[in-house]
């Protein structure tokens, strides 16, 4: 018996697409823009139950609203307000016992007829926690029943068939984030504040890491005294692997800097290295830092000077430490 083989059906995009792409684009774009026009002082109730919360933040929703709220909740919780996501389905079955009088509960339902959020409202109300409502319709059960609304209404669905939640969970969404970065200078959260809360990342990295944190430290510091011989320094540059030496007095000070960029004219004007003193031909005042600058501020400073090397120094320009850009590309700071 012969088997027969099926052609899958390959579907290609039509040119309406890009049509329809900018459509969606404009829709929800006007929407965000209209979202504007409405803030008023319905939203700076909502900001000042937050703002007076003694407990948690707990938001909910949904389907789609579910799926805006989680990240309503993360936005808030990584810029100072502590809040998270509960499902209102699993709330009624139990985990309304994780909220309490010094919570506020932030409910997302663009219909804001939502019968897993509407049961569990009385239940909230009841305990004494505060109620934000953010939905489209400000006539509707669960506006009526919060101490304060959000008005996320929008004209229409960028959806062609007006069905699946789109232009009204982004402005969801933007609302969200409006509530969350009001908070955010409320209480004054700086970006000290956002890398202690992501210190696994890029940003943490920049924004925690330190000078001391990654320089050369005690014997590991390329350094050699004025009157030292070129082909002694060169040793000392050598030895400690950094492209460079400091040049000090008997106390340590910092005098002047010999990196590879001062060799090359060093070679250039075949000067003796056994009966040349490095002090004849050191950078002077070279550009140093202080161990408690950020790395990154090190980054900044040396791509502005075009050098690759750098000393650290405390406040009485005394030598402590010294580091190059591979140091601060080993720490990820670049």
């Amino acid at each position: 018996m012969k088997t027969l083989l099926r052609t899958p059906n390959i579907l290609a995009a039509s040119p309406h697409a890009l049509v329809l792409a900018r459509e969606v684009i404009n829709i929800e774009a006007a929407a965000v823009q209209a979202l504007a026009e409405r803030i008023d002082n319905s939203f700076l109730n909502a900001l000042n139950i937050i703002l007076s919360c003694e407990g948690r933040v707990i938001v909910s929703g949904m389907g789609k609203s579910g799926h805006i709220a989680r990240k309503i909740a993360a936005t808030m919780s990584s810029t100072g307000t502590p809040a998270y996501f509960v499902h209102p389905a699993e709330a009624s079955h139990g985990d309304l016992g994780m909220i309490t009088s010094q919570d506020v509960f932030i409910a997302l339902s663009y219909s804001g007829e939502s019968d897993e959020l509407m049961t569990i409202v009385p239940v909230i109300k009841r305990q004494g926690a505060r109620l934000i409502s953010l939905t489209g319709n400000a006539q509707s059960s669960l506006a009526r029943a919060a101490d304060a609304h959000l008005d996320g209404s929008v004209a229409k669905e960028a959806c062609p068939m007006g069905l699946a939640p789109t232009t009204s969970t982004t402005a969801a969404l933007v609302l969200g984030d409006a509530l969350a970065m009001a908070l955010l200078e409320a209480k004054g959260f700086g970006e000290d504040d956002f890398a202690r809360s992501h210190p696994g990342g890029s940003l943490g990295r920049r924004l925690l890491t330190h000078v001391r944190d990654i320089m050369h430290s005690g014997s590991e510091i390329p350094a050699v005294l004025q009157d030292t011989m070129l082909g002694e320094a060169m040793l000392e540059i050598s030895r400690k692997g950094l492209g460079m030496t400091a040049i000090v007095d008997e106390t340590q000070h910092v005098l002047g800097i010999y990196t590879d960029g001062d060799l090359r004219r060093t070679l250039e004007k075949k000067l003796d290295f056994s009966t040349t003193p490095i002090g004849s031909v050191m950078s002077r005042n070279p550009q140093c830092i202080t161990p408690d600058a950020l790395a990154v501020e090190a980054v900044r400073m040396m791509e502005e000077r075009n050098i690759s090397q750098m000393l650290v120094v405390d406040n009485n320009n005394k030598l402590v430490g010294a580091l190059n850009m591979l140091d601060l590309l080993r720490a990820k700071v670049i």
